[in-house]
């Protein structure tokens, strides 16, 4: 593969009144109208029916659901058994595909881009392609995007995102002149990603100031919990994403189950495409059976009425206030499982 820094140039409705819960105020959508939604959007992709959006000012048609290759596609013990569930996944519409440089299971040595790769070489303009980099210094992010497009066998993405911004300081370590934020604008000028972006988990602080930047295109973040010490990331950021044009998407929106016993996985993702705000969500996905279960739940979606979702927000309250949650933790960074 040629090197990057080589090739080319460089290379209405809303419900407005929230429910207060944990001390904050969550915000439901209704069914979306059918009259606010982009005309005559030309869409490269085959959603092959299923319910879709568009991702901001990219114009980029997606479906609710995105495919999350992280932590729970990486416990699939087979390469062939990941190929099987991700090309099926495709066949019936899911493909816009969230990896990540750092997605990987050191236990068993499987690489998330790794397994795409094996994909994407043959089915490339039928995937819609986001990756993250971890690395806040401008060499290693260049040493990561190269590693990356490597393993994916590609010499493009759709969506190069910086990975989980935590805190105000890093924001402006990756927004000085010269810094991070200018190398990824230099990938976009030259072609190497089409779309640039960024995922948090925490301070809404941290990624409120990444979108004043006005240079992103998408913002991926973790449904909000709410922690008065990092703000209301759901009640700060959305207006603040929809004032810019950015696409936003949701992830940990299945998580809940896994603190709090009795949830449904398929009222949670149903609950979560019923918020105000954001394109879609991020699911991840370890099984056929699972991506079945999504295609369902997107073919039949109805989207929850103001009794359903005030009962499963009462239910949620112990996730919103972030208890027992790993990513919550000042330690947590996201990728390198074992």
């Amino acid at each position: 593969m040629r090197k990057i820094f080589t090739r080319r140039k460089f290379i209405k409705s809303t419900v407005s009144a929230g429910v207060v819960l944990a001390g904050s105020k969550i915000a439901f959508a209704e069914e979306p109208d059918p009259e606010k939604r982009p005309k005559k959007v030309r869409n490269p992709y085959d959603p092959k029916g299923l319910p879709t959006s568009v991702l901001g000012n990219t114009g980029v048609v997606i479906p609710r659901i995105a495919i999350g290759l992280g932590s729970r596609f990486l416990t699939i013990k087979t390469l062939d058994e990941a190929i099987e569930m991700c090309n099926y996944a495709l066949d019936n519409g899911l493909y816009y595909w969230d990896t990540a440089h750092t997605y990987v299971n050191n236990e068993t040595g499987a690489v998330s881009e790794e397994r795409l790769g094996h994909i994407i070489k043959d089915r490339r303009k039928e995937i819609f392609l986001s990756t993250k980099i971890a690395a806040r210094d401008v060499d290693g992010a260049k040493a990561q995007i190269e590693l990356s497009l490597k393993r994916l066998q590609t010499d493009r993405l759709d969506m190069m995102k910086i990975h989980a911004v935590e805190s105000p300081e890093e924001v402006e370590n990756i927004c000085k002149k010269g810094g991070l934020l200018d190398l990824f604008s230099r990938m976009k000028e030259e072609g190497v990603t089409r779309f640039i972006g960024f995922s948090g988990h925490g301070n809404a602080q941290a990624l409120k100031m990444m979108i004043d930047t006005g240079r992103f295109d998408s913002m991926l973040f973790a449904m909000n919990h709410y922690d008065t010490t990092k703000g209301d990331r759901q009640g700060i950021l959305i207006p603040a994403v929809k004032e810019r044009g950015m696409g936003a998407m949701l992830i940990k929106t299945v998580r809940p189950k896994e603190t709090i016993k009795g949830l449904d996985p398929k009222e949670l993702v149903r609950f979560a495409l019923s918020l105000e705000g954001p394109s879609g969500i991020v699911v991840g996905m370890d099984s056929r059976k699972v991506v079945d279960s999504n295609l369902d739940l997107l073919r039949n979606f109805k989207p929850m009425n103001r009794e359903e979702k005030l009962k499963y927000a009462m239910m949620l309250a112990p996730y919103f206030r972030h208890e027992n949650l790993e990513w919550m933790r000042p330690d947590y960074r996201d990728g390198y499982w074992t």
